[in-house]
């Protein structure tokens, strides 16, 4: 970033740092050496995202960032704030369920496949020397034989499932999230067109994180203390076990009235962003203590003396899966509506999907969970399975619960439809590569017509435009999701039958077409959860795999965890404050000016900072933004906080801001600001390639830079050096070129500006009296920014190594 091999951490961690190069290290002390040089200065945030290779097993926790993203995908609202509070009540009971689905995930694969039909069976854990002291033999049972018993043991799987989530929520908040913002007063928004980014608790949710982290563990340990103890209760039922069944009758009502407490602290708001909030409710403290206490009275309860219990069939309540499904697409559904009525009060343009882009997430999240947990339990089935052949007492394994099997059987369904989509969206891309085709030669006047250079960059813009066609992919897919799986929760409760028992007796193609759908979805499930842990691994040792992971965890794990408190870190909660704390402490100190400049994710960053800054000081910095997806991704997908009126606030607030884009660029684009503030900020398109033949500069053939090293470009270094000449000292405040209408007085006595980047993997930071510092490329290779041009230097935040957008 600093393209110098000598470099200086000045503050910061091994976490996330500001660096600067050694020659540099005491500018503040030697103005005079800098009165037309700026100071670069870099701020790098890999290690939040890509510390080490482990954290690829965030993947796992996919679906509850999936979840957590749809919460902040909520559209705009003026005067609607139920339909706010519903929408967020409705993700985070989404979210709940997502919780209840692993769990029950677990508990189906350790408590009914194993400790049930398999330990039950004698055919099944012959063989099986680790399973041997569960099953009964012929000579008799010994103490841990009893179902109960068995059931008690194994539901020490799922608890400390449930308690390692736990673990790593809290560990992940002390190390990623537990860093104070810059203290400030809120601002009165302007109309309601400030962003909700520049409230003072927006990067602080500790209040809030720590209060679904109770309540999502004690849902855990409720869900494995409900298939522990229902089970127990359901027998002592039957056989009409007195006091065992008085006991059963009551924990079943203490489980149905630790539910009705989760849901209701979950339904609870708990979230305050107008303040810096630290209050802890004690519902944190007592409501996991209260569900651990209840799963083991639920042990105790189960593995009481039942001499004559015997494990038959599936484990009670094998229905669960089904129930879950249903919930979740009433919940999804309510979403929709809400959703859909807040876009049409306030419709902001561009937004994706009309509004409902945040329900078809949810949804998504949903199918990812009920893949990774149906795929765990699929496989685990087949391999306990072994030949299938039922006991000489006629026990059998039957496998996982029925609706599992229609779920993963609509997979196939669901595939063809998407292999369709793409072969539509491939058909359209070559018609606009055709169009494009014409368009080239134009930006390329008198050079020599090469018709290979020329599809090669028409084909590369037609590619870069598929980005804006994802939301129509995203509404398709979720709602082809929904059907399906309204279908196959349908046919497992009307024939209570797997889909090729189901299709026996009718025409032989329909039951040629169930049984493979169910066979090949059943390997489908499992392959989809093995390819999450093994491309989870890959991603952080190849970096071509980093790359394309890590535009989704850049978005994935921006956004504090409002929603899921198990989703990943919220990487902006250190990065954010570490950015504003370095431009405010920098400009106070020093009374300097500086420029921030953000690659892709660092754009988001920098602009994220600048709403916390004070306004005397944000009229302090200018913002250049160069393959930034704030309006392209966030601005369509995030329009409540992101929408155009934040962003045009942002842009009168600032001292100056401009925007670099390319054609060919698949992430990056314009910022289209309606108004006064629209022409000013974007720059006219780049060229990419910038050359098209050979010519004297270039004399091999250029490359196509799509969404990297923009600094190649010697525009860039021309709008930088017109932003930091517009804040150095004597500089004329006059409307330009540049900026519209921004003629707003600096403060006397200022000194030189101080270029920082905005952060994707790395940044920079402020520097001292005449710094600055030069914006970052993507991080997975540094760029040469802030030395690139001595004249105007520029302090940049950037990802480095990570593979992530860099500012």
């Amino acid at each position: 970033m600093l393209n110098d091999p000598s470099t200086v951490r000045i503050t910061g961690d091994e976490t996330a740092a500001v660096h600067r190069r050694a020659d540099d290290v005491d500018a503040e002390q030697r103005p005079e050496d800098y009165a037309d040089e700026p100071v670069a200065e870099a701020y790098v945030w890999s290690n939040l995202t890509s510390g080490d290779g482990a954290r690829a097993l965030w993947l796992l926790l996919l679906p509850f960032m999936v979840v957590n993203l749809a919460h902040w995908m909520r559209p705009t609202a003026k005067g609607m704030r139920r339909a706010v509070s519903a929408y967020g009540m409705l993700v985070r009971l989404v979210a709940l369920t997502l919780t209840v689905l692993l769990v029950a995930a677990a508990c189906e694969v350790a408590l009914d496949l194993t400790a049930w039909q398999c330990a039950g069976t004698r055919a099944c854990a012959e063989g099986r020397a680790w399973l041997t002291f569960l099953a009964p033999s012929e000579s008799g049972t010994g103490w841990w034989t009893q179902p109960g018993r068995r059931l008690a043991l194994a539901a020490l799987a799922p608890a400390a499932l449930t308690a390692l989530l736990w673990y790593l929520s809290q560990r992940t908040w002390s190390a990623y999230e537990s860093q104070q913002p810059l203290p400030h007063q809120d601002e009165p928004e302007e109309d309601g067109t400030r962003s909700a980014l520049s409230r003072p608790g927006f990067w602080y949710g500790r209040r809030l994180v720590a209060r679904l982290r109770a309540a999502h563990t004690a849902a855990g340990l409720l869900t494995v203390a409900a298939a522990v103890g229902t089970s127990a209760a359901r027998y002592d039922r039957s056989a009409g076990n007195g006091a065992l069944h008085a006991f059963g009758v009551l924990l079943e009502a203490v489980l149905a009235l630790g539910a009705v407490t989760v849901v209701a602290v979950v339904c609870r708001r708990g979230r305050s962003e107008s303040t810096f909030d630290e209050h802890l409710d004690r519902v944190v403290r007592i409501l996991p203590l209260g569900a651990l206490a209840v799963l083991g009275l639920a042990v105790v309860y189960a593995g009481w003396d039942r001499p004559a219990w015997r494990s038959s069939g599936r484990l009670p309540g094998d229905e669960t899966f089904g129930v879950i499904a249903l919930v979740q697409g009433l919940i999804v559904l309510a979403m929709a509506a809400v959703a859909w009525a807040l876009h049409r009060r306030s419709a902001v343009p561009g937004t994706v999907l009309g509004g409902v882009g945040g329900p078809a997430v949810a949804m998504l999240a949903c199918a990812l969970g009920g893949v990774m947990s149906g795929g765990v339990a699929q496989r685990v089935g087949d391999w306990l399975d072994g030949g299938g052949t039922p006991a000489a007492d006629g026990a059998a394994f039957l496998g996982p619960p029925v609706v599992l099997s229609w779920q993963a059987a609509v997979i196939p369904v669901l595939l063809v439809a998407v292999l369709l989509l793409a072969v539509v969206l491939a058909l359209r891309t070559r018609r606009r590569s055709r169009r494009e085709v014409a368009r080239v030669p134009l930006d390329y006047a008198g050079e020599r017509p090469d018709t290979e250079r020329t599809r090669r960059i028409a084909g590369t813009r037609a590619r870069a435009a598929l980005t804006d066609r994802a939301p129509v992919l995203v509404g398709i897919v979720s709602a082809l999701t929904l059907l399906l799986g309204a279908a196959a929760l349908l046919g497992a409760w009307s024939t209570r039958q797997v889909p090729g028992e189901a299709a026996e007796g009718t025409p032989a193609f329909v039951e040629g077409v169930a049984d493979t759908t169910q066979a090949l979805g059943s390997w489908l499930i499992g392959f989809g959860f093995i390819l999450f842990v093994t491309w989870g691994r890959r991603a952080y040792r190849d970096p071509s795999a980093r790359r394309t992971i890590g535009i989704l965890w850049d978005v994935g794990t921006f956004w504090p965890r409002a929603a899921h408190p198990f989703a990943p870190p919220c990487y902006a909660e250190r990065a954010v404050p570490d950015l504003t704390w370095r431009m405010a402490t920098w400009t106070r100190q020093t009374g300097g000016r500086l420029v921030i400049s953000g690659h892709s994710q660092g754009s988001v960053l920098a602009a994220s900072a600048l709403w916390q800054l004070s306004p005397s000081v944000r009229r302090r910095v200018a913002l250049l933004t160069y393959g930034s997806p704030l309006q392209r991704l966030y601005g369509r997908w995030f329009p409540a906080h992101f929408g155009p009126a934040a962003l045009m606030s942002l842009h009168r607030e600032v001292d100056c801001w401009r925007n670099l884009h390319r054609p060919t660029d698949p992430i990056g684009g314009p910022i289209g600001l309606p108004g006064a503030c629209g022409p000013d900020v974007d720059h006219a398109p780049l060229k990419d390639p910038l050359a098209y033949g050979r010519t004297e500069s270039q004399p091999l053939p250029a490359p196509i830079l799509g969404h990297g090293d923009y600094q190649a470009d010697p525009v860039f270094a021309r709008v930088r050096g017109t932003l930091l000449a517009r804040l150095r000292p004597g500089a004329s405040r006059e409307p330009s070129h540049d900026c519209v209408g921004d003629d707003r007085p600096h403060a006397s006595g200022a000194h030189h500006p101080a270029e920082l980047p905005a952060p994707r993997g790395d940044a920079t930071a402020p520097e001292a009296d005449p710094p600055e510092a030069d914006p970052v490329d993507d991080p997975v290779a540094a760029d040469p920014v802030a030395a690139a041009d001595p004249a105007a230097g520029a302090a940049e935040p950037r990802q480095g190594s990570s593979g992530r957008s860099s500012g």
